[in-house]
C-alpha cells in the first residue's frame, strides 16, 4: 500500500473533499487486508522491541477524529500485538480544574512517551483547536490573559504554538505520527444506529453524540484549517479513510510499521569488557 496517498503534504492546499471515506485502495475487502495487517502486527512486535532496547527515540501516535469514527477499535487491533511494557495509551476528555490552571499543552506534554516508548493519544492538544473552536464558550474557564475573543489570529497562535513543540519534541527524538480518522456523515449515523439498537453497545452512545453531529460542517471546518495549518514536514497529517474499519487498522498499521523500519533500529552493541562478563558468566553457569 502507498501511505503517501493518504498524506496532507505540507504546504499544498489539503481539502477534507479530495479524500474518500470510503476507499479502500487496491483491497476488495476484510479477508483479502486480513493477512497483510496480520503480517504488520507481527512486524510491529519486532519493531517494538527494538524500540524499547535502543532507547534513542519514542513514538508518538495521535488519533484525532468525529466519534464513532474507531479510534478505540483502531487502538486495539493495531497494536493489539504490542508488549504492553512498552506502550501506553491516554485519552483526554473534559479538562480538570487542574488542567486549565495550566498552558493548553500541559495536560498532554506531562504524558508523552519516554524514549523507548510508544505513546498513543486518543484525542489530544488538537482539541484545543477542535472543540474549543466550535464551542468557544469553552475558553471562558482558561481565564486566558488579555483575550479578546478566538479570531483567526488567536488560532494562528494556537497552531504555532503546536507546530514548535512539535517541532522541539522531534529534534529530541519523538517520532510523531498523526492521523485523522475520516469518516462520513452517513457512516457515523449507521453506527450510532447500530449503538442504539444494541444493547450491549448502548452505553456507547450518549445525547451529547447526536448534539456534536448537529455541528458536523462546523467540525469539518475546523479540522481542515487545522490541518492546513499543522500538517508540517517534521509532523505530518494522514488522512485515514474509516468508512471500513478494517481498512483503516490496515492503513494505520502500514504506517506505523513503516515509520518505524525506515529508523533502522538496532539493538544496543556490546563492549568488549561486557563481552568478557557475559562469558565469564557463561561459564560460571554450566559449570552448575
Amino acid at each position: 500500500m502507498k501511505s503517501n496517498r493518504y498524506y496532507a503534504t505540507p504546504g499544498k492546499r489539503f481539502r477534507l473533499k479530495d479524500y474518500d471515506p470510503a476507499d479502500t485502495g487496491q483491497y476488495e475487502s476484510h479477508a483479502h487486508a486480513q493477512k497483510t495487517l496480520k503480517d504488520n502486527i507481527e512486524r510491529l512486535q519486532q519493531y517494538q522491541d527494538l524500540l524499547y532496547s535502543e532507547r534513542t527515540f519514542s513514538l508518538l501516535i495521535i488519533l484525532q477524529a468525529m466519534d464513532a469514527a474507531g479510534k478505540d477499535s483502531t487502538i486495539k487491533h493495531v497494536m493489539s500485538g504490542v508488549n504492553p511494557a512498552g506502550c501506553e495509551v491516554h485519552s483526554f476528555k473534559q479538562p480538570s480544574q487542574a488542567e486549565l490552571d495550566h498552558d493548553f499543552l500541559w495536560r498532554c506534554y506531562k504524558v508523552l512517551p519516554e524514549s523507548g516508548m510508544i505513546g498513543i493519544f486518543n484525542r489530544s492538544y488538537y482539541e484545543e483547536v477542535l472543540v474549543v473552536r466550535v464551542h468557544p464558550k469553552f475558553l471562558a474557564a482558561q481565564r486566558l490573559p488579555g483575550f479578546d475573543g478566538p479570531n483567526q489570529k488567536f488560532w494562528k497562535r494556537r497552531f504555532d504554538a503546536i507546530n514548535e513543540m512539535e517541532k522541539h519534541l522531534v529534534r529530541n527524538g519523538t517520532v510523531i505520527l498523526k492521523f485523522f480518522l475520516h469518516l462520513s456523515k452517513e457512516e457515523q449515523a449507521r453506527r450510532f444506529l447500530e449503538r442504539i439498537k444494541d444493547p450491549a453497545k448502548n452505553w456507547k452512545f450518549s445525547d451529547a453524540d447526536l448534539q456534536e453531529r448537529l455541528r458536523w460542517d462546523d467540525y469539518q471546518a475546523c479540522y481542515e484549517d487545522m490541518i492546513n495549518h499543522t500538517s508540517t514536514k517534521h509532523a505530518g497529517w494522514y488522512i485515514i479513510p474509516a468508512d471500513h474499519k478494517w481498512f483503516t487498522h490496515l492503513c494505520v498499521s502500514d504506517i506505523v510499521v513503516e515509520t518505524l523500519k525506515d529508523l533502522k533500529l538496532k539493538y544496543p552493541t556490546v563492549s568488549a569488557e561486557q563481552k568478557e562478563r557475559l562469558q565469564a558468566a557463561r561459564e560460571t553457569l554450566e559449570r552448575k
